[in-house]
């Protein structure tokens, strides 16, 4: 084999050659503050019930599970009509696969594709154009405004001039922790019009401010509109991959065309519908991490950083003249945050107070060093 044919192997996509895989770095630090999980794991009489439930589906393996999963689809609609005063969340308006990633990936398969146009607003997160990638669906990011706002006039040009097939709204938004407010969705829902599905992803949505409304409320006024969700962040549920969103049942009757057939295993509907039976203990402790963000944006502040408002359980500030640096310097004391987002910026999940008391020691160790000075 020729040196050529060696290094044409496998026969990977061209596009695909060189890339590396998405992920932040896996460490076994004593502080893991990186990928934003609820530090607050299921209490055991919660972590019985679960196990209990998957060792119920256990026994009906040989069996296929429900495609439609509907017990799941009826309790998740029941708890977003709660959580955001959403009104009428019906079952057929609700979709779940694993994870939101595999949501967006359904969504840009079921409206992207070939010919097509998906845009968002960047910073943003880092996942979208990937979904564009794998689904052949043309990638164009605008730009936020310096307090990472979504500017509307620049936004509304922007869907004029691609005319977009999907618009992805994270808000919160990651990695800058800001949400969007109720009239930059409708605006964006309007200028798309019925060419194109406006994505509002709540993944964080449990976390925002007192008075931060969810665009749950705006799916009667839109029918182009989708809001999605996950029980990764506020349920404590990262290990469980389980998202899903909320929609016009035509567009959840239109993933159907896309979904894996069975794509959501017995035990992870088992484990999902018992985790919503303990909806108020696994959400017990938002309020908590909400004050310790508040608290972490005021210290930073106070610190002399810049930081972005937050609604998230995390916090993005700066600004670093070698943010790798300092990332390092955290790291080397124990403290692994993530180095995401725009240059000189870094990003810290919102961790118990314990954990966030070990990043502000840490980082007011690095800062003494000169590695630590800011742009």
């Amino acid at each position: 084999m020729s040196a050529e044919e060696a290094a044409a192997w496998p026969p990977l996509r061209e596009e695909l050659r060189g890339i590396e895989p998405y992920g932040a770095p896996q460490l076994d630090v004593p502080v893991q503050l990186n990928v934003n999980e609820n530090p607050y794991g299921p209490s055991p009489e919660c972590a019985a019930d679960i196990a209990a439930a998957a060792g119920r589906a256990a026994v009906t393996l040989n069996r296929y599970p429900d495609r439609e999963f509907t017990a799941l689809r009826v309790a998740l609609a029941s708890y977003l009509g709660k959580d955001a005063g959403a009104g009428d969340v019906t079952p057929e308006m609700v979709w779940a696969a694993n994870g939101s990633n595999e949501v967006m990936l359904q969504l840009l398969q079921a409206f992207g594709g070939p010919g097509r146009t998906a845009i968002s607003f960047a910073p943003t997160y880092s996942m979208y154009p990937e979904y564009a990638r794998d689904t052949h669906t043309r990638w164009v990011a605008g730009r936020r405004a310096s307090d990472f706002a979504i500017d509307l006039d620049a936004a509304r040009d922007l869907v004029a001039r691609e005319r977009p097939s999907v618009v992805l709204l994270p808000s919160p938004n990651n990695p800058t922790g800001t949400a969007l407010p109720p009239d930059a969705v409708s605006a964006l829902c309007q200028a798309v019009g019925d060419h194109g599905i406006v994505v509002v992803d709540e993944a964080y949505g449990e976390f925002r401010r007192e008075g931060v409304p969810s665009a749950l409320e705006l799916l009667g006024t839109h029918r182009n509109l989708v809001v999605t969700r996950t029980m990764s962040k506020a349920f404590a549920g990262a290990g469980l991959r389980l998202g899903y969103l909320a929609a016009d049942p035509a567009i959840t009757a239109a993933i159907r065309v896309v979904r894996l057939p069975y794509h959501l295993s017995a035990v992870t509907q088992a484990v999902a519908l018992a985790a919503l039976d303990h909806a108020p203990e696994l959400l017990g402790r938002v309020d908590e991490l909400r004050r310790e963000r508040d608290a972490l944006v005021d210290h930073l502040r106070a610190e002399g950083y810049q930081v972005a408002d937050s609604d998230a359980n995390f916090v993005l500030f700066g600004r670093f003249a070698d943010r790798h640096a300092v990332w390092q310097g955290l790291l080397d004391r124990g403290v692994l945050i993530r180095e995401t987002g725009p240059a000189g910026w870094l990003r810290v999940s919102v961790g118990t107070a314990e954990e966030t008391a070990a990043f502000r020691t840490a980082l007011s160790d690095v800062q003494r060093e000169p590695i630590g000075e800011r742009a």
